[in-house]
């Protein structure tokens, strides 16, 4: 994808629904009883992938792809069937590390995995506690990564991507409740456990370092789990019955971000992108753009099965850098690529710490955005946990290998954009685990990348 730079973006735009709540539907729509219904649901990859692997369980689900709507027939807690080949989750880390939680309270053994990029990050971080509360999974390579054994002590027979049904066990609700202290504030983490949790013969509580997103939290409530938060604290009761309900997906904040720094750095522009969540525990990036400088406008405001939406208005601004770490790390994680590419526009220094976990993303994330900015002209060093980007270098074009990386092909075609010359993306076509339409969109609003 070649892309050069772009006119001043104006008039309006909606986003894709939000990928974490469109997992989390797919989930929780097929553990509960009867027919759940979802709008404006992301066609993703990473999601369809999602779909995929429930299919592979047992659950009816009709996927509308124009209509961006998805019909789940659920079938309650107890009634996923025995997959009959191994679970593919491609490039997924909700759904691998999510599904895992639920699959150690089934009755009959599974086999998950992904892509090279899903089998070479972390899974330790939910085996552990799984383990904990009873739970029988394994590395089947013993390194705490993909592919991931279940239930194994049922008698598992593989052939090539076969599973036999050869198995037998007592029954199911062997595991146990836990309060579990999670070292990283994780939403991944904590919804694998309280996932696992719905199975546990007691109370499950996890406490995070810091708040990370929950959305899990929000719709295990909306379908009828008893949960609750005190802090950084969360608690499930056991074995609730999860009725059906309708959910209406408001548009991904972790996709907007792009469009907003757009925005905000392209001069002259003026963008309204409507119906935009903006939980508290997902709009880290709002925060740091207002602590910028930044001209943007919450309009529309409105509330829906627990989930806060916005349209958001962004005018072109003048921006100062800034330090950004601690607790405000897990609730813009995802956006801190395209972050720091805005702070490359920003006056002054931005300093980023606490961000580790960007090591272990899709890509080592802190590598490949020092190295792309640094090869686009910017004052950018890496650190650690983070990185420090010295604002106000104008960047030039180049070539930005994307690492199959769908947020960092993203954030470098807005940096493109906002740079002279031409700049190219290799394999752009990543984006769609995450944004199908994302370079439609972004010729919508500049009309000048081929």
């Amino acid at each position: 994808m070649i892309i050069n730079k772009s006119h001043p973006l104006k008039g309006s735009i909606t986003i894709p629904g939000d990928k974490s709540i469109s997992h989390r539907a797919i989930m929780l729509g097929a553990l509960a009883k009867g027919r759940t219904e979802v709008n404006n649901f992301l066609m993703g990859d990473d999601c369809l992938s999602t779909i995929s692997c429930f299919k592979k369980l047992g659950i009816s689900i009709d996927v509308d792809i124009v209509k961006q709507k998805v019909i789940i027939q659920g079938e309650g807690l107890d009634g996923l069937k025995c997959p009959d080949s191994i679970l593919d989750v491609g490039n997924s880390g909700t759904t691998i590390r999510l599904l895992s939680g639920i699959l150690c309270g089934q009755s009959f053994p599974s086999t998950i995995t992904g892509d090279s990029s899903i089998q070479k990050r972390p899974m330790g971080r939910i085996i552990d506690p799984l383990v904990m509360m009873g739970a029988d999974i394994r590395s089947i390579a013993n390194n705490d990564c993909a592919p991931l054994q279940i239930n194994s002590t049922c008698t598992l027979k593989t052939n090539n991507t076969s599973i036999q049904r050869d198995y037998q066990i007592d029954d199911t609700g062997k595991l146990k409740g836990i309060h579990y202290h999670s070292p990283v504030a994780s939403a991944q983490v904590k919804s694998c456990v309280l996932l696992a949790g719905l199975y546990a013969d007691g109370e499950t509580q996890v406490t995070e370092p810091a708040l990370s997103r929950n959305h899990t939290e929000l719709m295990l409530s909306e379908f009828g789990a008893k949960i609750s938060r005190f802090e950084n604290t969360i608690r499930l009761e056991p074995r609730p019955f999860l009725t059906a309900r309708n959910i209406n997906i408001p548009g991904d904040i972790s996709s907007a971000a792009y469009f907003i720094v757009a925005a905000l750095i392209i001069p002259n522009s003026e963008l309204l992108i409507k119906n935009v969540g903006i939980n508290p525990t997902r709009d880290g990036i709002l925060k740091v753009c207002h602590m910028m400088g930044a001209d943007i406008t919450l309009e529309n405001i409105k509330y829906n099965g627990g989930e806060q939406s916005a349209d958001i208005l962004i005018r072109h601004s003048n921006l100062k850098g800034i330090e950004i770490s601690g607790k405000i790390i897990p609730t813009l994680i995802d956006e801190i690529p395209i972050i720091a590419v805005l702070s490359c526009f920003a006056e002054g220094k931005t300093i980023i710490r606490d961000a580790e976990e960007l090591k272990v993303k899709e890509s080592n994330r802190i590598e490949e955005i020092v190295r792309n900015l640094s090869n686009m002209g910017a004052d950018i060093i890496a650190t650690d946990d983070g990185m420090i980007i010295n604002g106000g270098r104008p960047l030039h074009g180049t070539v930005i290998d994307s690492k199959m990386d769908h947020r960092i092909a993203m954030a470098f075609t807005i940096a493109a954009m906002a740079s002279h010359g031409s700049t190219t993306i290799l394999n752009p076509e990543c984006v769609n685990i995450s944004y199908p339409y994302f370079y439609d969109v972004a010729k919508t609003v500049s009309d000048r990348y081929s």
